[in-house]
């Protein structure tokens, strides 16, 4: 039997471990760090360094080699062969470093419940008669972090907060029926596709890390910051992880549309 622990390690940081993190990733027999892209080795060295702040010289780790999506497909298609290869990689990597079984933990950035595919990617280890139990152990999410970072609500008053990801905004525009919108998986910066009029954004990008980057303002003089900023970051880290909040005054845009 192999119980697997999926861990919200924040956004990188090892002060946002919570004490059940830093007790399951104890409690692991094998930790499972996934090796991505040469140029993005700082995250493989963030997952062991996470590991040895917690575990120490006794962290029993493991890498495999991470799958990468077939941009060729359609998307939801390439998604899904995409978790296909990633369980497999997973059952590989178990079978390899835990053939009696154990408990098996694995990193995920943020929490593996807010647009993370962890726990769809651990239902097919079940589907693939892996005997397989599974635990989620939270984290500080990318959002959390965003707000405080910028010391603001996610929410105003008696309001609804919508989050979504970059695709789908760049796809319909501005949700209907709310004034307050989080942003995530946003590559592409979907919020030049927006009418600027009333909008302000906050743009986190690496929170709680040492190169945390925020820029915050006026959606209209704002987004050309972001776009530069997110390109010369991308450039020097060779991967980026960001996600923003936008708010559009509702009473002041009608006002301007009259």
């Amino acid at each position: 039997m192999i119980a697997l622990s999926l861990i919200g390690i924040g956004t990188g940081n090892p002060d946002h471990l919570t004490r059940a993190a830093e007790g399951a990733m104890r409690a692991a027999d094998l930790i499972l760090l996934p090796r991505k892209r040469a140029e993005t080795a700082e995250l493989l060295d963030l997952r062991a360094a996470i590991c040895a702040a917690v575990v120490g010289e006794t962290a029993r780790t493991a890498t495999f080699d991470m799958p990468g999506r077939d941009p060729t497909l359609p998307y939801l298609d390439g998604v899904d062969a995409w978790h296909d290869a990633i369980a497999a990689a997973w059952r590989g990597a178990i079978a390899r470093h835990l053939p009696d079984g154990g408990r098996v933990a694995l990193l995920v950035w943020g929490d593996p419940s807010l647009y993370d595919s962890s726990l769809r990617i651990a239902a097919r280890l079940r589907a693939g008669a892996m005997p397989v139990t599974v635990e989620v152990v939270p984290g500080i999410t990318s959002l959390q972090a965003l707000a405080a970072a910028h010391a603001i609500p996610l929410t105003g008053l008696g309001t609804p907060l919508l989050v979504t990801t970059g695709r789908r905004l760049a796809a319909e525009g501005w949700p209907a029926g709310t004034e307050m919108v989080a942003v995530m998986l946003d590559s592409g910066c979907a919020f030049e596709r927006l009418d600027t009029a009333c909008t302000s954004i906050w743009w986190g990008a690496y929170l709680g890390m040492a190169q945390e980057s925020l820029l915050a303002g006026p959606l209209a003089a704002t987004a050309p910051a972001i776009r530069d900023e997110r390109t010369l970051l991308r450039a020097r880290h060779g991967w980026i992880m960001d996600c923003y909040l936008l708010r559009r005054d509702a009473a002041r845009a009608a006002a301007s549309d009259r």
